[in-house]
This record gives structure tokens, C-alpha cells and sequence, in this order.
């Protein structure tokens, strides 16, 4: 079950700290790959205020036994005081892009 891959979603207020946390990811192995959606616009309450921002999404691929672990490192390096990480499972896809994912996740630094 902790080798089956999984998805892990974010935003950011840039692309730029979307890039820097997802390299990071990807250098020490905790990711097989990182997505960023440039671009995209958030409408939400926080702190009893509607907020409307341009932030940047990222999609994270790596395992579920290293979810926790990734979610903690990016966490380390995010600006944001209660940033969003969500983790969606994957039902199935491409065996060979799956099972890359495991291969490229196998040892982290």
C-alpha cells in the first residue's frame, strides 16, 4: 500500500516559490515529478476576510509511504502560515509511468 503512487496537491503565491519547493522535492527524491500551473485564481474566507489571489498550483507525484514525509519538508520551505496540501490517490493509470514514479521515489536523500 505505501508503494502504490499518489498525487499530492498544493498551491503557492508564486511560481517561483512553487519552483524552488518542488526542485527541492524533486532533488531529494521525494518526488518523481512536480507540476506547476502557472496561473490560477483562488477566491477564499481566511481570517474572516474573502480573499481573491493569483497564486500557483502544484501537483506533486510521489508514493503514499512518503506523503507525510513530503508534505513535512514542503511545509519547511513554504511562506504560507497553513499552506494546502492535499493527497489523491491514483486508481490506475500507465504501468510504466506508475511504476517510474516508484523507481524515481525508491531511495530518498
Amino acid at each position: 500500500m505505501d508503494e502504490k503512487p499518489v498525487l499530492i496537491y498544493s498551491t503557492f503565491p508564486t511560481s517561483a516559490e512553487a519552483e524552488r519547493i518542488g526542485g527541492a522535492l524533486v532533488d531529494r527524491g521525494l518526488a518523481a515529478c512536480v507540476n506547476i500551473l502557472p496561473v490560477i485564481t483562488s477566491i477564499y474566507i481566511w481570517e474572516g476576510k474573502r480573499q481573491h489571489d493569483a497564486e500557483a498550483a502544484m501537483i506533486i507525484k510521489t508514493r503514499a509511504g512518503l506523503a507525510d514525509t513530503v508534505i513535512a519538508e514542503a511545509r519547511k520551505l513554504h511562506p504560507y502560515a497553513n499552506p494546502a496540501f492535499v493527497v489523491l490517490p491514483i486508481d490506475g493509470g500507465s504501468a510504466d509511468f506508475l511504476r517510474w514514479i516508484g523507481e524515481q521515489t525508491a531511495k530518498p536523500a
